[in-house]
């Protein structure tokens, strides 16, 4: 389920004092329910998730043979790994994340970056009571656009993300996390 920006910026995630400047673009309520310790066991299955969806890998490999052929994917220096404070530095757990890299983890949030010619990116993912006595799963996407490029390809790809990756993404999560 697609959640307002404010149910990410209403909490006192640690996030917020090291990415101010980025803005919200996505949130979602994540289909893992679980007890209030469950969050370690949605950080080690996220690294392992791939989409079972053909057309989500068609877009994805398009997008990667695209961002390859423009040079879009070039690494640019990270813009956070200097933000994150002394007492959260090496709490990441060290897996394959992709193209993204682990800036902390902390008992309900887990934080990685992404940067390259198009944004800068976090993927934000949090462990949030539910208000029934249970908790859930919260991904939030937050990015700063590198220039007119990055705000034409965040245009281009929203109804990408929220009419075919997310909903392919949340159904596969959801299956994953009921399996144990």
């Amino acid at each position: 389920m697609k959640l307002p920006p404010e149910a990410h910026t209403s909490r006192p995630w640690r996030i917020h004092e090291i990415a101010p400047d980025f803005r919200v673009e996505d949130v979602w309520a994540l289909p893992t329910p679980g007890g209030r310790e469950d969050f370690a066991r949605l950080v080690a299955l996220m690294p392992s998730f791939h989409s079972s969806s053909p057309a989500v890998r068609a877009l994805f490999a398009i997008r990667w043979t695209v961002g390859r052929l423009l040079r879009l994917d070039r690494e640019r220096p990270l813009t956070l790994r200097d933000r994150v404070p002394a007492d959260l530095r090496d709490t990441a757990p060290r897996a394959d994340t992709g193209p993204f890299t682990p800036l902390y983890c902390t008992d309900d949030e887990w934080a990685l970056e992404l940067a390259n010619q198009t944004v800068d990116g976090v993927l934000h993912l949090g462990w949030v009571a539910d208000g029934a006595g249970a908790y859930r799963g919260q991904l939030a996407v937050l990015v700063k656009p590198n220039g007119l490029l990055g705000r034409a390809y965040m245009t281009a790809i929203t109804s990408f993300r929220h009419r075919v990756v997310y909903p392919s993404m949340l159904r596969d999560l959801e299956r994953a996390w009921s399996r144990g």
